[in-house]
């Protein structure tokens, strides 16, 4: 097939001689080539239109397009080929797929969902879904993401379920991050939010009945399997997944807790409202603050009928008690009221705990069921907290003498304990004795002799310095030398082979 430059040659070469053998002979080609472009020309033809040839797959299109309308478009080409293959077709797979293809695209012409653009108002409107968060503890927790559909503004909080207390907090929580109440909520037909429809119109519950009335908000849904009629959250939490999510494109390391889940969230949230939205070409943030200003007031108390019963934390013990159990709340609400109500049943019965702060209501904790007299307890509630054992006492000086003795050491402590357990009398005269042999003898040796002392119950008196003197005394090494030993010599011994030369003899 000729260029579109060697076509233009050949034109200008014809135009020139007006013979399609002179006009070969200059552009290097047939004079059959020149006849058919010419003659393409003069037809109005496209010039290099390509000639249509017949396709092994020409005979079979009626039935792709049978298949294609009927699974409106979703057949796949390798299930269409298998079939055809059964029909007698002798083509390849391929040619198949490029039949399918194109027999889909001529389909779905026509039927494409035309989008246009949503022109909104500040204050208007706040979307919010859910998407899959990280898993604490084995547990799935649940990321609720709301957008502000004006200022692109993004709200992700960390919650561990979907019920309706749950999504009625994050909302609230919502209101007041953003400092205001929009005019309208947009979200899926969830049960906590549409029971059921009736000819097409959704039924809504109840409690989100009376969740908008306290707030002055309309509560809307989507169409049902429309997901598109609230793109922006949809696209809101495709984002959130993929940064606070660990998986393996982001490398995220687990969570080994639900407070780093939410401190993620609160650092995902800053970074992506400071930043120039790709649509607006400003910061979020900066848009925000134009909002606020068209957003209603959010009523100082929460809608905390859904949250549970009312009860007030005791000013000295974290506990609330609930169906005739106790059950544990973090020490800094001591005084403060919170909520308690049930949430499941069985075995995965929880007992959810939500106080109403300065920044909106807030689940502080969650317990298994408890039984009367066997309270649920979470040791991070008690911080600073040391269990106390009975028989089992930390020894404190109440007087300068005892604090001296109890200062030599852990061999001293020991001591105080045993010998106080078996009754040992006259026990600050003994302990006035150590003190002074520490100031003597050193306070080492002493700390190990009481030690000693306690180990073997030696609690009498003088045990102590015995103890003591033994120790120091089997550490002293005599070494004999010529000088000091009292071993006798043998210098005696000399005179027996000593000649005595007399007088007379000289």
């Amino acid at each position: 097939m000729k260029s579109d430059g060697e076509i233009m040659e050949i034109l200008e070469a014809y135009d020139l001689t007006q013979s399609l053998r002179a006009a070969a002979q200059l552009a290097g080609c047939s004079h059959h080539t020149v006849a058919k472009h010419v003659a393409a020309r003069d037809a109005g033809r496209p010039l290099a239109e390509p000639v249509a040839r017949d396709r092994v797959t020409d005979e079979f299109l009626p039935k792709i397009e049978q298949w294609v309308d009927a699974t409106k478009g979703r057949i796949r080409a390798d299930i269409a080929h298998t079939k055809l293959v059964g029909m007698g077709y002798e083509g390849s797979e391929r040619s198949t797929r490029r039949a399918v293809a194109q027999v889909k695209a001529a389909w779905k012409l026509g039927r494409v969902r035309v989008h246009r653009p949503w022109v909104t108002e500040p204050g208007g409107w706040l979307q919010y879904d859910f998407g899959d968060g990280p898993y604490i503890d084995g547990v799935k927790t649940v990321l609720f993401v709301a957008w502000l559909a004006w200022s692109r503004f993004r709200i992700v909080i960390a919650l561990r379920d979907r019920t309706a207390p749950s999504v009625f907090a994050a909302l609230d929580r919502s209101f007041r991050l953003i400092g205001g109440v929009t005019t309208y909520i947009l979200t899926d037909n969830e049960k906590t939010v549409t029971v059921s429809h009736v000819a097409g119109v959704p039924v809504r519950n109840q409690q989100t009945v009376d969740f908008a009335r306290h707030y002055g908000v309309t509560v809307l849904t989507c169409q049902p399997a429309d997901p598109a009629s609230k793109g922006g959250v949809e696209s809101s939490v495709k984002v959130a997944k993929a940064d606070l999510v660990p998986k393996d494109t982001n490398l995220l390391p687990e969570y080994g807790s639900f407070a780093e889940v939410e401190a993620a969230c609160e650092a995902f949230m800053a970074h992506i409202n400071a930043r120039e939205h790709r649509t607006t070409k400003r910061k979020t943030a900066v848009m925000l603050a134009e909002e606020a200003l068209r957003l209603h007031r959010v009523p100082e108390t929460a809608h905390t009928v859904s949250f549970g019963l009312a009860r007030t934390v005791p000013p000295n013990t974290p506990m609330v008690t609930f169906n005739n159990a106790m059950y544990s709340v973090p020490s800094h609400l001591l005084g403060a009221r919170v909520f308690v109500r049930a949430h499941g049943t069985g075995p995965d019965e929880q007992v959810i705990i939500v106080h109403h702060g300065a920044h909106g209501p807030v689940e502080v904790a969650r317990h298994g069921r408890a039984r009367p007299g066997s309270p649920a307890v979470n040791d991070e509630h008690f911080p600073g907290h040391v269990e106390k054992i009975p028989g089992d006492y930390t020894p404190r000086a109440r007087t300068g003498a005892e604090a001296e003795f109890l200062a030599i050491g852990g061999g001293a402590v020991t001591w105080l304990k045993e010998a106080a357990a078996v009754g040992t009398s006259r026990m600050n005269v003994k302990m006035a004795e150590a003190v002074s042999l520490a100031k003597i003898a050193g306070v080492i040796d002493v700390d190990r002799a009481l030690g000693t002392a306690a180990i073997h119950g030696r609690f009498a008196h003088g045990d102590l310095s015995s103890i003591l003197h033994a120790g120091r005394a089997s550490t002293i090494t005599h070494v004999a030398r010529e000088e000091t030993s009292l071993t006798q010599g043998t210098g005696a011994w000399a005179a027996i082979t000593t000649t005595i030369v007399s007088e007379d003899k000289q």
